[in-house]
Formats: C-alpha cells, structure tokens, sequence
C-alpha cells in the first residue's frame, strides 16, 4: 500500500497541547474499522492488527491480535533519550511524518500525562497475547499493547532499565481508543515493561482525537446560557455574594477545559461488513495454531 499523502500538523493558539491536521479526508494508514454484531478491527496499512468483539451482553470486549504492527515513531537512540528533548515536539513532528500512523484531518489532543490510577498500568494493563478480555463489569480501564511483550530480563529491557534508573527513559505513546475505554499501546513496549519491572509508572505522551470547532462552540454557547439564567435568578443564604463568585469560578474552569475534551475515536466501516471480519477472525486462529 502506498504512503497517504502528508497531512500538515500544526499547534493551536491556545495555552496547552491542541493541534490541527490539515490534509485529505478518509481513513490514515491506521485506523479503527466497525460492522454489525459488535465487530470491530484495527487495520494498518491494510493488514489487520487488532480484532475485537464486544460481548453480548455488553460487559465487556475480547481481543485478539496478531504479529506485524508497525509503530509509527522511529527507533529513539540512547544519546536521543539522555538529552531530554521536548518529547511532545519530537513526537508530533514524527507523527505527522509517519507512513503508518493514526493521523487524520481534524482537531488532536496530544500531550504528556503524569498521572494514572495504579490499576491503568497495574492489573488492567493487558500482558496476555494474542488474546485477551477487557472486562467492563470490573470498569476495565487499561493498556492494550500492540505487541507482544518481551520479559523483563530481555537485553533490550534490561538496558532501558538502566535508563529508568537513571531518568532518561523516553516515554511511551498511547492512544486513547473511546470503544475500549482505554488505550492503544502504539510506541514504547519494551520502555514500559522496563519502567513497570523498575517499580515506577512508565512517562507517557497521550494522544486523542479533539472535539471539533463546532461541538466546542456549541458546547460554550449553551454554558454561556447557563451562566446567564444562573446569575439572573439570583442566590440566597448568608453570603450571596460568595456564591456567586464560586458559581462563576466552576463555570469559567468547566469552559477552560472544553477546547481539550477528548472527542469519540473515529472509525470507518468494515468494506467487506461481518463477513470479512469472520474471515479474518479465522485467519488469526489459523495463525495462533501455527505458532503455538
């Protein structure tokens, strides 16, 4: 498959991580897929990488993956890690120049995250392969990896532990996947099985399609009415005064963050509808025999 012609990705003027891609509709390289019966498939460059399924009953998705996907960020070399650049730059910069890469024309946030529940990158960080359960009674909300890991005395791991002993390890990329209720592992395997075997939760870029001009727009109109009826109708109590100050605090915090709302991942439909995704389910399992 050839390359998809470049999108141009650039920062918004707003205070924090917002970018616009700017280029040609339809699908990137790689992109979510969906079809009847709660199907869903990741393709990249026209291979299947990821299927998944949501259960009946709706408590929850299997997965199922197989080898060959590609990450869309270059090998980071070690002098590259221990000089510390601004890895949000870096990484934006590669994004936009991937071949294989989830990009596609419309409002992305992308940026650092320091902070996770311990379960993200504990007991709902997905280490079995091919396959694997996300289970939504238990209100899952984890990382999927793409590939499978390697052990944590691997040479590979074992020298990105020195790296995270001494703080120059790189972070990971992920990609926040809205029909999981979590996150795609798309670069730093080896970093984050490193990070996790050192006791330390692994630094993290994360990148998740925006909420259009237009939702947020829509979205600032409505709360610009809501302050005004709030304001109008008055406040009672021994301190009017305080409460208004206080509504109209959490109101202006509330429309701050609107413009970094993560918006639903984008997918396309499944050419071939159920029928291909039954084939190729057949072609993961045929596959998984073969190895094992």
């Amino acid at each position: 498959m050839s390359p998809s012609p470049r999108l141009r990705l650039r920062r918004e003027n707003l205070p924090g991580r917002t970018y616009r891609a700017d280029g040609p509709p339809g699908p990137p390289p790689l992109h979510w897929e969906m079809t009847d019966g709660r199907r869903m498939l990741l393709r990249q460059s026209g291979r299947p990488v990821l299927l998944a399924r949501v259960d009946e009953d709706r408590d929850g998705v299997r997965i199922h993956r197989r080898a060959g996907y590609r990450s869309p960020l270059p090998p980071i070399r070690a002098d590259e890690s221990r000089a510390m650049p601004d890895w949000s730059q870096r990484y934006a910069r590669w994004l936009a120049d991937a071949d294989e890469g989830p990009l596609h024309a419309g409002r992305w946030v992308f940026g650092p995250r320091d902070v996770f529940p311990p379960y993200v990158w504990g007991s709902d960080f997905l280490r079995a392969w091919p396959d694997g359960h996300l289970d939504w009674g238990d209100g899952w909300n984890g990382v999927v990896p793409l590939r499978r890991l390697s052990a944590p005395d691997a040479p590979r791991v074992k020298a990105y532990r020195r790296q995270a002993r001494e703080g120059s390890l790189a972070p990971v990329l992920l990609w926040w996947a809205g029909a999981f209720d979590g996150w795609l592992l798309l670069d730093g395997h080896d970093r984050a099985v490193a990070a996790l075997a050192e006791g330390r939760t692994p630094g993290t870029i994360v990148l998740a399609r925006g909420e259009d001009e237009d939702a947020v727009a829509e979205f600032l109109g409505s709360l610009s009415g809501t302050y005004e009826r709030r304001m109008a109708g008055g406040f009672g109590g021994p301190d009017p005064e305080r409460q208004r100050e206080a509504v109209s605090r959490a109101l202006s915090d509330v429309a701050a963050f609107a413009p970094y709302e993560e918006a639903r991942t984008l997918a396309w439909p499944i050419p071939g509808g159920p029928a291909e995704w039954d084939a190729w389910m057949l072609e993961f399992r045929h596959e998984h025999d073969r190895d094992e």
